[in-house]
């Protein structure tokens, strides 16, 4: 598989050191609208080929696949283009700004049966793997409860919720093995600077959130994040719980956990850890797809309904109203 980089910058080398680690993976070309950045990035990776801008990528052609590392904004303009030429893609989270775009994006990709995924990084956690295993398997019975907490490492395009509200709801909903049916949710910023303002920058992008979620079999979920979680470094946990046991997964910058509640320990509340063994990275399940011809999750389809949320996210917010998942976006 000749691989095409969209995009330059930090996040994209991680994409070069993992795809360049998978036997079949060729770094074919990069692509940034800097040339001196994308030239470095070129150097650094040995890609042969780097261009300034994806129209002469396009003409030129020769690479599979294309992993798009371009700014949140960009992704459905470079998407959009690159699906029409009939090229698969592993898009960056979020998926697009808004739900409209993200459902188009996956309207067309669709349409073009081409392979495409978003780098929802979380599902490369084992440990998350195995408690979803589990709770399809009926190990902790009818999932009742799921609580979700993550702390930030930074300002995304619409705070903490766009930087990683797509990957709480995709944790949360993918881990319980549920569908969300409606959201209520409260978004606050805090004061960072004198006036909220550095130079042109007006801080006003949100800084935590409180959400609630009702799932499709009735579960009840609460998610909170937040930039501020002393002792909390890009930490995140889920707990689900059920009528016959629970689970909690445990991810941060020192590895992840997992830990059950089930069978006779329910009645001592015993919690015992488990090993989850290992699970195939996203960037090696898109390289499989590719040269298989094979669509996997997470696709744009997804990442799209998971956009919708946030979206909905927003307005609940603004309106201090719980609304309807599967309803019409306003």
């Amino acid at each position: 598989m000749r691989l095409l980089i969209l995009g330059t910058g930090w996040m994209a080398q991680e994409h070069a050191r993992r795809f360049g680690a998978i036997e079949g993976v060729d770094l074919a070309a990069a692509v940034d609208v800097d040339e001196k950045r994308v030239g470095e990035f070129a150097d650094g990776f040995k890609i042969p080929k780097r261009f300034t801008s994806l129209e002469a990528a396009l003409d030129w052609g020769d690479f599979d696949a294309v992993a798009n590392v371009t700014p949140d904004r960009i992704h459905h303009p470079t998407t959009m283009a690159l699906v029409a030429a009939g090229k698969p893609v592993l898009c960056e989270k979020p998926l697009a700004e808004n739900f409209g775009k993200a459902s188009e994006m996956a309207d067309a990709a669709e349409a073009a049966g081409v392979v495409n995924m978003v780098n929802l990084t979380y599902r490369n956690v084992a440990a998350l793997q195995k408690a979803r295993q589990m709770v399809q398997a009926g190990e902790i019975g009818t999932v009742r409860q799921n609580w979700l907490w993550r702390l930030s490492r930074g300002h995304g395009s619409n705070g903490v919720l766009g930087d990683v509200g797509i990957h709480i709801l995709d944790f949360a909903s993918y881990g319980a093995a549920l569908d969300i049916d409606h959201v209520f949710c409260r978004l606050r910023a805090f004061d960072k600077a004198p006036g909220n303002r550095i130079g042109d920058y007006q801080l006003d992008a949100n800084d935590s959130f409180a959400m609630t979620l009702d799932f499709a079999n009735g579960a009840f979920g609460v998610v909170h994040a937040s930039r501020w979680a002393t002792g909390h470094i890009n930490e995140l946990r889920l707990r689900i719980y059920g009528d016959r046991g629970g689970i909690e997964v445990v991810h941060n910058l020192e590895g992840s956990m997992l830990k059950a509640c089930v069978g006779a320990n329910v009645e001592t509340a015993k919690w015992e850890l488990l090993d989850a063994g290992t699970v195939p990275t996203n960037y090696q399940r898109f390289a499989e797809a590719v040269m298989s011809g094979v669509q996997t999750e997470p696709n744009f389809r997804h990442a799209a309904g998971l956009q919708k949320v946030l979206d909905l996210a927003v307005v609940s917010d603004e309106k201090r109203a719980e609304l309807r998942a599967n309803a019409d976006t306003q």
